[in-house]
């Protein structure tokens, strides 16, 4: 199974910086070309992945750190190279734009340096530890971990070879689970083959770790950072907002017809930016921003959502900064996404 794109929006922008990691791979990979004469002079390759490949013996004992980095930019053959390529580009991006650039790139260099550390410890008590490793793979399981916290639900396009060639959508909580479970199988039957599937592990479970702590504690983060002098009403937690998407009152209940029935929904996610809050609703009935209806009461600090087509309706109480005002200033919809920013005034 080869994915090669997945149907989770972005809302921020371009992720240069994932296109970025992906530059700099393919260059690496020409310069390496280029000084092994595509890989046959055997000297010149010993030579290049001794000197920056990670070798398991020396990282442990505090020897030759720089590897850690210069090691998960190298690949030793095309198809390692756009295997993990594609990769990076169907999940990273996503990741990017939930991050932020600066963030995504760290975390990204830490999954690939918790990844190396991992398959050491492992090369060495199986006696490998001399055997310089490369690539990417590491914390591109990293990436792996991150996105099936944060895009369970996004559909992954896949082309799978069998008998025939077809693409298929693969939710992403029953794709990256398989992989993983197939780099542990491959791990525990002792299948190498070049491959060094502790790392991927490891970084995937590093990945998956890191996604899970920023998800639960990121909002209480950046609402110390950002507002660092204001008070908050306690009834506007970030870290644990109220919502409510059974708002509709006694007479509302009354009158509508069963067509019009409230279900229930994942609970919003709200994103604290230095002058504006974001809402983020999921909900694939959504087609148009037509469909959206909000206001926000400052008496209360609630942003009432009301879905027009299915009479859906959401109260969430909004972190509300002392001295300041929030209005509504823009409504997007995407592929069943729903954002709705409030300006910081």
């Amino acid at each position: 199974m080869f994915p090669i794109h997945d149907d989770a929006p972005r809302l921020h922008g371009r992720p240069y910086v994932n296109y970025g990691l992906i530059g700099i791979n393919i260059v690496i990979f020409i310069y390496e070309v280029i000084v092994t004469s595509n890989f046959s002079n055997r000297s010149a390759v010993i030579a290049l992945f001794y000197n920056y490949g990670s070798i398991p013996e020396l990282l442990l004992s505090g020897q030759n750190l720089g590897s850690l980095f210069s090691s998960m930019f190298m690949h030793g053959s095309i198809a390692h190279l756009l295997g993990n390529m594609f990769f990076l580009y169907v999940f990273g991006d996503n990741l990017e734009d939930r991050f932020g650039h600066f963030k995504y790139l760290m975390l990204y260099l830490f999954w690939g340096v918790m990844a190396a550390f991992a398959h050491s410890i492992y090369a060495v008590t199986t006696g490998e530890g001399n055997i310089p490793a490369i690539g990417a793979s590491g914390a591109i399981s990293g990436v792996l971990g991150a996105y099936l916290i944060f895009f369970p639900h996004a559909k992954i396009h896949t082309i799978i070879f069998a008998f025939f060639i077809t693409t298929v959508r693969i939710p992403a909580i029953a794709y990256i689970p398989f992989w993983f479970i197939m780099q542990l199988v491959f791990a525990l039957i002792g299948q190498s083959g070049g491959v060094a599937y502790l790392a991927h592990i490891g970084g995937f479970i590093i990945g998956l770790g890191t996604a899970f702590g920023w998800k639960f504690f990121s909002n209480m983060f950046f609402k110390q950072k950002q507002y660092p002098s204001q008070n908050y009403p306690r009834r506007s937690s970030v870290s644990s907002p109220s919502f409510s998407n059974n708002s509709l009152n006694r007479n509302d209940r009354s009158n509508s017809t069963n067509t019009n029935k409230v279900e229930k929904s994942i609970p919003p996610e709200i994103i604290i930016g230095e002058k504006f809050i974001d809402l983020i609703i999921e909900d694939r009935n959504t087609l148009s921003d037509s469909q959206i209806q909000a206001n926000f009461d400052e008496s209360t600090n609630t942003l009432s959502v009301l879905i027009v087509d299915t009479n859906k309706r959401y109260n969430i109480a909004v972190p509300h900064p002392a001295n300041t005002i929030l209005r509504v200033s823009k409504i997007t919809v995407r592929n069943g996404i729903v954002r709705i920013r409030l300006d910081v005034i």
